[in-house]
């Protein structure tokens, strides 16, 4: 029997990334105010969609009228994770890798807001 050499190799490679991946340092958090002048400043799309994912635990306690910490907002919370893949693969088939305006920014914000906690009750 011949040795896998190519399976090991590529094995090996895939744990040298993801040991590499595991010991980078987390990007920092994006403040609000970094989309202020977009045409000036513009942003990558990814650190947009990651923003606004950053918002939903009070996009949840607004939807449900619910604390945190209660049953009602950690479900909320549970959905709106199940829905994350979905709502990003949406949001990079519709929106340009690059956002530099402000109507995309609101547009692909409200988008991913209704995704990723989609609420259903009458308009006050």
């Amino acid at each position: 029997m011949k040795f896998p050499t190519v399976t090991v190799v590529l094995v090996s490679a895939a744990l040298i990334f993801v040991v590499w991946d595991k010991t980078r340092e987390p990007p920092e958090p994006v403040e609000a105010s970094r989309f202020t002048n977009l045409a000036a400043n513009p942003v990558e799309r990814g650190t947009a969609v990651d923003w606004v994912t950053g918002q939903v635990p009070g996009l949840c306690e607004e939807a449900t009228g619910a604390a945190p910490g209660t049953a009602a907002h950690a479900n909320c919370l549970e959905d709106s994770e199940a829905r994350e893949p979905a709502c990003r693969r949406a949001a990079a088939d519709r929106f340009p890798g690059i956002v530099a305006s402000e109507a995309v920014f609101r547009d692909l914000s409200i988008t991913l807001m209704n995704c990723l906690v989609p609420q259903s009750r009458p308009i006050d």
